[in-house]
């Protein structure tokens, strides 16, 4: 691979896109020997075991939002990334489902905003999930042609949202951002050394089986000194993460249910993309193959919930392959009040990115 990065550098080729469009390609399918995979715990001559702060969090305050103790919490960097954090699945065992569950019925609901809004009313949008539930418990044997609300969400804002006319945060576009996931990303936060993080801003993407996520670097906020934070969950994925230009060549990872990923320091300003969602065996979740099923023995002050049995059978068929809603992506990240208040500027973005484009981008089939 090594090779093939130095000959696209040397001919002026974007090496970036190249390893994009290889990792895209189904026929024939790509070689997946050079992706790292960091829940096998095998060594790797780029791989670094990373010392999280176990003090940081008391192992109560992490129970509650549905982590295991940090002692327990495996994470990593890579030799050519500092700034680069990435936790293996710190999650106790059976309480994704929770999360999962906020991802596609709670954090879809007013007042938060969603792609949806830019072409329906504001009555249209209400209440997603109960308008989409009648149809999804229906048996899968039954053909139907629309997609639920549901099914066709793309991207769902929190907290600071972006407005895609003005190209700017507003200051007067500000929901409350949900306070679980508030916690949740203050504990992941202060494990990896930032006592201080306090997210303010928080994008939701929904991938199809067939969706990727553009080359882009996260660059829109004034005070990058504050890490963004990133959660995955549903089905695998291929992330590549590359350099300060698209000349760098970009290093491939297995991004699994459950994942985290901090990036800060020289690492917060690196391209990144998405190429390629990897869907579990037919008829299982992810979810439940990463043995998070919805059953999990939750303490009292837990603020992750029990699951309903309608709801969790729900999410399972939100999460087959073929329903599309395949894999969730918190991105929370704190904005910084100047990037706020001063109305910043910036070209039409990704949910997730930078990367000026022709057209609004989300995660979808073209990359």
């Amino acid at each position: 691979m090594a090779k093939m990065a130095a000959s696209m550098v040397e001919t002026g080729e974007d090496a970036f896109r190249k390893m994009f469009k290889r990792y895209r390609t189904k026929h024939p399918p790509p070689d997946f020997s050079d992706v790292l995979d960091f829940s096998t715990g095998k060594q790797s001559d780029k791989i670094i075991p990373v010392k999280l702060d176990k003090a940081a969090v008391s192992d109560v305050e992490v129970t509650r939002v549905g982590l295991q103790p940090v002692r327990n919490w495996r994470a990593f960097s890579l030799l050519e990334y500092p700034g680069f954090v990435f936790i293996s699945n710190p999650f106790q065992p059976g309480c994704q489902a929770f999360w999962v569950r906020q991802c596609l019925k709670t954090y879809p609901q007013k007042p938060n905003v969603c792609n949806l809004d830019m072409h329906m009313s504001p009555s249209e949008t209400q209440n997603i999930w109960e308008k989409s539930v009648p149809v999804l418990k229906t048996s899968p044997a039954v053909k139907r042609q629309a997609k639920t609300l549901v099914e066709r969400l793309r991207w769902v804002t929190l907290g600071y949202h972006y407005n895609w006319d003005t190209k700017a945060y507003s200051a007067d576009h500000h929901t409350p951002f949900p306070p679980e996931l508030h916690l949740l990303s203050r504990h992941i936060a202060a494990a990896c050394g930032f006592p201080k993080f306090s997210p303010e801003a928080g994008i939701l993407n929904y991938y199809h089986s067939d969706s990727s996520l553009g080359i882009h670097v996260d660059e829109s906020e004034l005070d990058h000194s504050h890490p963004l934070l990133s959660l995955s969950f549903g089905q695998s994925a291929i992330f590549l993460l590359g350099g300060l230009c698209r000349q760098d060549p970009p290093t491939a990872m297995y991004m699994r249910s459950g994942d985290v990923m901090v990036m800060s320091g020289q690492s917060r300003l690196r391209y990144h993309a998405v190429p390629r969602i990897l869907v579990a065996p037919r008829g299982q979740t992810p979810v439940e193959v990463e043995g998070c099923g919805p059953t999990a023995a939750l303490q009292a002050s837990s603020v992750v919930e029990p699951l309903s049995q309608e709801d969790w059978a729900v999410c399972c068929r939100l999460l087959e392959p073929r329903k599309g809603r395949t894999m969730m992506e918190h991105q929370v990240e704190t904005k910084g009040r100047g990037a706020v208040l001063r109305q910043q500027r910036r070209e039409l973005l990704p949910p997730r990115g930078l990367t000026p484009l022709k057209r609004r981008h989300v995660p979808d089939k073209d990359g």
